[in-house]
């Protein structure tokens, strides 16, 4: 079980962008299951909608995504690394997701392709499906994206 800090550890994600709590399994390369507690709080249902909250897809689809890259980054081949969208295929939403539900996401290794791959993903508020998918991902390198000249000691700080 990890919760928020170990995760921090793992995912380069931080507030208001973490949409993880607390991942309850791992198992590096084959699945993982990871919770985000919803809450009245959140910033988002200030104007999503206003009387009638509801959490917003893409953030339940990046909650789920995130759970992912948990599970990715987790392996030591990834240690570093980031883990990105490559897709998505045949997301259904089943069902609104609103303050006081408690997401279980589970993710399970489809394909693993060394820096690219397909999960499959699902979403559950107690025993009801919410959202389910099928992601594309790809690992990549943080210099990468944050342009090909990354001064030397740059990663640690000491540039």
């Amino acid at each position: 079980m990890l919760n928020t800090v170990q995760i921090q550890k793992v995912l380069p994600h931080r507030y208001p962008f973490l949409l993880v709590d607390r991942m309850l399994e791992v198992d590096i390369g084959k699945r993982a299951v990871g919770v985000k507690n919803v809450t009245v709080n959140e910033e988002f249902f200030t104007g999503h909608f206003p009387g009638a909250p509801v959490m917003p897809g893409v953030l339940i689809l990046e909650s789920m995504a995130q759970v992912g890259g948990v599970l990715l980054l987790s392996d030591p081949r990834n240690a570093g690394k980031l883990a990105m969208f490559g897709g998505l295929d045949k997301v259904r939403f089943h069902r609104p997701v609103v303050p006081g539900d408690t997401l279980r996401m589970e993710v399970n290794v489809l394909r693993d392709r060394g820096r690219f791959g397909k999960v499959r993903i699902t979403a559950h508020v107690e025993a009801e499906l919410a959202v389910e998918g099928e992601f594309l991902y790809a690992i990549v390198e943080r210099a990468a994206i944050a342009g090909d000249e990354m001064p030397e000691g740059a990663e640690d700080g000491h540039s």
